[in-house]
């Protein structure tokens, strides 16, 4: 994605949300992150999140009016609710318990420890809070087995000013890389 928009002109920043530091990530730490790398001058800035990322791009365009747009791909949205019941109520306890669970890590493919406090700081973020009108352009795969597609099709019947793009792919969406470029020229006029 990175190569496209370099083509036109546009300088896209894809931060590591995890900061070479997985194991003691937060939403909050993820949000400050972000916002520290807008520019000083209040210039607007499009923000495209995937999965979880899509989800804290929705929250810090809630309160940044610098936010202009929102391009969110198979977000995040109501993630707790998705993804405690698959973690079970044994192991959330242990959790709680030893201070750290093994989670995948998609980047690098394997297990690695999370702590308890990134449970306990996503408990403040609420889908129910985002309600701030903007363009968002959503895309989201119906055969997403990680967030289903009903998170993003409740969240765009609740905000009629979203646009919900469903396509025949899973979470990670790789097989549509062609189309979700088309689909942002297209949605941000470019």
């Amino acid at each position: 994605m990175q190569v496209c928009f370099a083509r036109i002109g546009i300088e896209l920043q894809v931060p590591d949300l995890n900061q070479n530091d997985f194991t003691h990530l937060t939403i909050s730490r993820q949000i400050a992150q972000i916002v520290d790398l807008f520019p000083k001058d209040r210039t607007p800035v499009t923000l495209i999140g995937s999965s979880l990322g899509g989800w804290i791009a929705a929250i810090i365009a809630q309160d940044y009016p610098q936010v202009e747009r929102l391009i969110l791909l198979a977000p995040a949205f109501d993630f707790l609710n998705h993804w405690l019941p698959k973690i079970g109520d044994l192991q959330l306890s242990l959790w709680k318990q030893n201070g750290y669970l093994l989670i995948y890590h998609h980047a690098i493919k394997d297990l690695s420890p999370l702590h308890y406090n990134f449970l306990v700081d996503a408990h403040k973020y609420s889908i129910s809070q985002i309600d701030r009108v903007l363009p968002t352009l959503i895309i989201h795969g119906i055969n997403d087995a990680v967030i289903p597609i009903s998170a993003s099709r409740d969240f765009a019947t609740e905000h009629p000013w979203v646009e919900l793009l469903e396509w025949e792919s899973d979470h990670q969406l790789t097989d549509a890389s062609q189309l979700i470029w088309q689909e942002i020229c297209r949605f941000c006029q470019i």
